[in-house]
């Protein structure tokens, strides 16, 4: 498919162009007051609230934990030092993981790695070619539609991981449906500790804000299986060679036609969630700051040509990451560096007890992360706003359920294009302070 000598030659230029960053940002550093302390700290608030969800993800995906953590480390720190933001936090995140589980069904995990790559391209031509001012144009009604859809797929994909499907397809509605009409019984460890979770996360989603609960969850979780000897599937072993390089993924040619249309839809994805979430990160950090729209999409696709070759999940900005990022007090792009530096610590330090966290307290999670994502108060004021907006956000939420991310925006857009100039609403793409894609 590609050529591989070519691929460890690009590795190295980035490789080079890396380092240059991280010099560039200690020496920035380096002129502040405290050095290096605001950011740090940041970082490490960040690495704990991101941990959970880096697996969680990664399971979710049918990639792995594995795959999951080291997306969060390179992804997070490759789009941190060649982005355009200073305050972004990339890493896998529950959109992608709708985008990506098909393509594990149709071409398995070399598949996916193979579309991320081609995403990664795919973004880095999208950002020399300047597109990315264009992205912020579409309208809110699209954003809300395919958000709601995304949330209502993610939420479906957690039924098998929590009654016990393994013969999982494409139609979530159906595998869902099979899930629990053939689960042994409705009630049991898995389904309690799962809406369990997601039920304390929930609740407490506007308290204790500077508590990480989503880890203090899963650690409750995970202590309470091994205590009370539950029988519950668990993430695993985690692989000694967890950063192990690889281009193997590169060398098949017969799954090119395949992984064309889903390369597309993680790159589209990716350049949303990470334009909106930079756009947030702006606003929330209320010194001035303007990214670089361009850049960030050129720095999250070296991010993402990178992170297969170690076997990572395609990965985009996070944004309840970057926002935990802005609240904790980050500066410079170390405070994103460091939290890619803490989650490698903690799993080369802590990767047995990771092994033992419940599958079905992640899914709870991500249940939680899902009810996050529908604002119904924001799909109302949509609706209400022109015949034109609620038919764009009941097209684009429907097709994103029944077929994918890529047809939905397409086809919302086109809409929109086509009828624009009859729009009775002229407002820029949905941007505010909470967890717009509920990562």
């Amino acid at each position: 498919m590609f050529c591989s000598c070519s691929v460890e030659a690009s590795t190295a230029g980035v490789q080079s162009q890396i380092m240059r960053s991280l010099k560039t940002v200690i020496l920035e550093e380096a002129q502040g007051e405290g050095f290096a302390r605001p950011d740090v700290i940041a970082g490490f608030t960040v690495a704990v609230v991101a941990l959970p969800l880096a697996v969680a993800f990664g399971v979710a995906s049918e990639m792995g934990a594995a795959a999951g953590l080291v997306s969060a480390i390179i992804a997070g720190t490759i789009a941190a030092l060649m982005g355009g933001s200073r305050f972004q936090v990339s890493g896998p995140t529950g959109a992608m993981t709708v985008v990506l589980l098909p393509i594990v069904h149709k071409v398995g995990i070399s598949g996916v790695l193979a579309a991320g790559f081609l995403a990664g391209a795919l973004l880095v031509a999208a950002g020399l070619m300047k597109l990315g001012s264009h992205i912020h144009r579409l309208p809110v009604s699209l954003i809300e539609g395919f958000t709601a859809g995304i949330a209502i797929v993610i939420a479906l994909q957690q039924v098998p991981l929590v009654w016990g499907l393994h013969d999982r397809g494409d139609h979530v509605f159906q595998v869902a449906w099979d899930s629990v009409t053939h689960a042994s019984a409705l009630v049991s460890s898995s389904s309690v500790m799962a809406v369990v979770s997601a039920a304390i996360l929930i609740v407490l989603r506007h308290r204790w804000t500077l508590w990480p609960k989503s880890l203090i969850v899963v650690a409750f979780a995970t202590a309470g299986t091994a205590a009370l000897g539950l029988d519950v599937p668990t993430v695993g072993d985690l692989p000694s060679n967890l950063f192990s390089f690889s281009t193997d993924f590169l060398s098949d040619f017969s799954t090119v036609a395949v992984i064309i249309p889903p390369a597309i839809s993680i790159a589209v994805l990716a350049a949303l969630e990470s334009l909106l979430s930079a756009k947030v990160a702006d606003k929330m950090k209320g010194d001035g700051s303007v990214h670089d729209s361009d850049k960030e999409l050129v720095g999250q696709g070296l991010a993402n040509m990178v992170t297969p070759l170690f076997g990572g999940v395609p990965a985009t900005a996070a944004l309840a990451r970057t926002a935990v990022n802005v609240h904790a007090g980050a500066r410079t792009r170390l405070a994103a560096v460091s939290h890619s530096v803490v989650l490698a610590l903690a799993v080369l330090l802590f990767a047995s007890q990771v092994a033992l966290i419940p599958i079905p307290a992640l899914a709870g999670v991500l249940w939680a992360t899902t009810a996050q994502m529908i604002k119904i108060s924001e799909l109302r004021a949509e609706a209400n706003a022109s015949h034109l907006d609620a038919l764009i956000l009941l097209m684009t939420l429907v097709l994103t359920v029944v077929l994918d991310l890529i047809v939905a925006v397409a086809v919302g857009t086109m809409l929109w294009l086509a009828l624009r100039n009859r729009l009775t609403s002229g407002r820029e793409p949905l941007v505010n302070d909470d967890e717009t894609f509920g990562d």
